[in-house]
């Protein structure tokens, strides 16, 4: 396929820039939120009757005025039914420090370590021309955290030496403490990272530390999502894998067939497989929940359709057409035009299918990106 085929036209209006959530006004002016991450709206995609469902039914069956919410994917699932999650943990990659004697700002986008011992991190600099091998970077007025460039990755990338002397958990606790969530460009040039950002951008199951970005379709589920799937009998599944910028690079070739994925690391352990392969010889449904793990779990799939172990990297792209060998059904966000997130959420539900949802989206407010409306795509 072309990458002009997933052009269209996004309103900014329609790019989230928070979560679900309900405002109070204080007295004094202030304004407090209670965020709800699972009363997002939910479109359903059955992908064999090429039908669309955007609201819940009356009971003849009929649609109401009432748009489906993601607390009701309940509904959509039976006793046996096994949701896959990426338990991924995102830390706070993004940090702001000052050159030394220019004192310009520098954005570092922490993107993971390279050297435990002598605090040797991979990472993005922006603006990217005033960062040269030599320069220091320090990064808190009164604090001790500095950073040496020691090393060229690419135009934007540089390898930095923490000077910080002190034993590994601190160092990490102290970094930490520096940054903030690392939120998409299209969020944070449109307003500040906030506290709630913290926990926002995060899943309620996150685990093991490693992605510096959030895997955004499992931001809708609240513990009592789970806990009512858990009581309706589904089971869970825990796979890691670690998200990274790679979700967001431009796709700078036409055919999609000349792109090369970013590559993330990813683990799938004995009891993820035990517990996805007995559902799966059983009958049930299997739904991969978001993209990276679709793409995880379609880069450690036999040619038996069974979830097979696996420990390493995938820079697996996937775009129409593709037969998917693991899940059977996916829960997506919606994406932005030409997005990669886009392309395997069209490989898994029909190209048509998916880009009439999409226009369907656009034209009922449903909200886009990490922070935006879930897309429920079911083999039915």
């Amino acid at each position: 396929m072309k990458l002009s085929q997933f052009k269209f036209k996004l309103p900014d209006e329609l790019v989230a820039l928070e979560p679900p959530c309900r405002s109070f006004d204080n007295a004094d002016g202030t304004v407090d939120k209670i965020y709800r991450r699972d009363e997002c709206r939910m479109m359903v995609i059955h992908r064999k009757s090429q039908t669309i469902d955007m609201f819940k039914k009356d009971e003849n069956g009929q649609d109401t005025e009432e748009f489906i919410i993601f607390r009701d994917l309940v509904n959509y699932f039976d006793e046996g039914d096994t949701f896959i999650f990426n338990d991924t943990k995102v830390f706070p990659a993004r940090l702001f420090g000052t050159k030394e004697k220019t004192d310009a700002q520098i954005e570092v986008f922490l993107l993971r370590e390279l050297n435990p011992e002598l605090r040797l991190w991979d990472v993005l600099v922006e603006p990217a021309r005033k960062i040269r091998i030599g320069n220091k970077l320090f990064f808190d007025e009164d604090g001790p955290m500095v950073a040496e460039v020691i090393d060229n990755t690419t135009s934007r990338g540089r390898t930095l030496r923490f000077l910080y002397d002190c034993p590994h958990d601190e160092f990490k606790r102290e970094l930490y403490a520096l940054g903030s969530a690392p939120l998409p460009r299209y969020i944070i040039d449109r307003r500040e990272v906030t506290p709630d950002d913290t926990e926002n951008f995060q899943t309620i199951y996150a685990k093991n530390e490693g992605a510096v970005t959030a895997p955004a379709s499992g931001l809708h589920f609240s513990r009592e999502v789970l806990k009512r799937l858990e009581i309706r009998g589904a089971n869970f599944a825990y796979i890691t894998v670690h998200c990274s910028l790679g979700n967001f690079d431009m796709i700078e070739v036409e055919d999609l067939t000349k792109h090369k994925m970013s590559s993330e690391q990813m683990v799938i352990g004995t009891d993820a497989c035990n517990i996805v392969n007995e559902a799966k010889q059983q009958g049930h449904r299997i739904c991969a929940v978001g993209v990276s793990t679709a793409r995880a779990t379609e880069t450690a799939v036999g040619t038996d359709g069974l979830l097979k172990e696996y420990n390493g990297w995938t820079n697996k792209f996937i775009f129409p057409p593709y037969e998917f060998g693991m899940a059977n059904s996916l829960i997506a966000n919606f994406y932005h035009p030409e997005s990669t997130m886009l392309m395997t959420t069209a490989a898994f539900g029909g190209y048509d299918i998916v880009m009439e949802a999409y226009d369907l989206a656009v034209k009922n407010g449903y909200r886009f990106g990490c922070y935006g409306d879930a897309l429920l795509l079911l083999d039915d």
